[in-house]
């Protein structure tokens, strides 16, 4: 009988070696042969599995957006105690940011994405949709944050999350680029996040 082969399995590790090799090499690097090589595939099961390098690419996107969105989610879901919305807004970010030496690679890959949605449609309607959760989930943590009085009412939580998401993601490259570490761009999020609650101090 013969053996069956778990596509959704397969989809994954092909996607992990999309990203591995932009991570180490660019996105021009991916290719179908060095695709499966990496991923210890057969080109025919890769052919399979994405009918062109696009579908290939998309799927490794929507891969690593999931990634993405799911740390910052995690850390909320994971909190057993309610905690100030100030204390989910610096670890939501700093997930968002990826930037502690674990998520390296997934801050490669994002970048590399980010860098070729220009050129593909598909591509960047991956981003937009995922940039659009990210802010979703940062502004839905500042409403909290007035709910409690944590956060003056003044305070427009669509404006800011756009601001906070743009300063992660700048974040991020500075980081890649060797501007900043890791600590000092956590310091900075941090720094931002402290002028948020002086600014909802002065209204009490």
């Amino acid at each position: 009988m013969p053996r069956q082969v778990d596509y959704e399995d397969r989809r994954r590790r092909i996607a992990e070696a999309v990203c591995a090799l932009i991570a180490r090499s660019g996105m021009d690097a991916v290719s179908l042969r060095d695709v499966a090589a990496q991923a210890g595939v057969s080109m025919g099961a890769v052919q399979r599995c994405f009918r062109t390098k696009e579908d290939m690419l998309l799927f490794a996107l929507e891969h690593i957006s999931q990634y993405v969105s799911e740390r910052a989610n995690q850390r909320i879901a994971a909190t057993s105690t309610p905690q100030a919305a100030s204390t989910l807004l610096s670890h939501s970010l700093a997930e968002l940011a990826l930037l502690d030496d674990a998520s390296k690679t997934q801050a490669h890959v994002w970048l590399a994405f980010v860098a070729h949605a220009p050129a593909s449609e598909k591509l960047a309607a991956v981003l937009h949709d995922t940039y659009a959760k990210l802010h979703d989930l940062i502004a839905w943590i500042i409403r909290y944050g007035q709910d409690t009085r944590e956060f003056p009412q003044t305070l427009d939580p669509d404006r800011e999350a756009h601001m906070l998401l743009a300063l992660a993601d700048g974040l991020t490259v500075h980081v890649l680029a060797g501007h900043h570490s890791s600590a000092g761009a956590l310091a900075t999020l941090q720094r931002h996040i402290d002028h948020l609650l002086e600014d909802g101090s002065d209204c009490n």
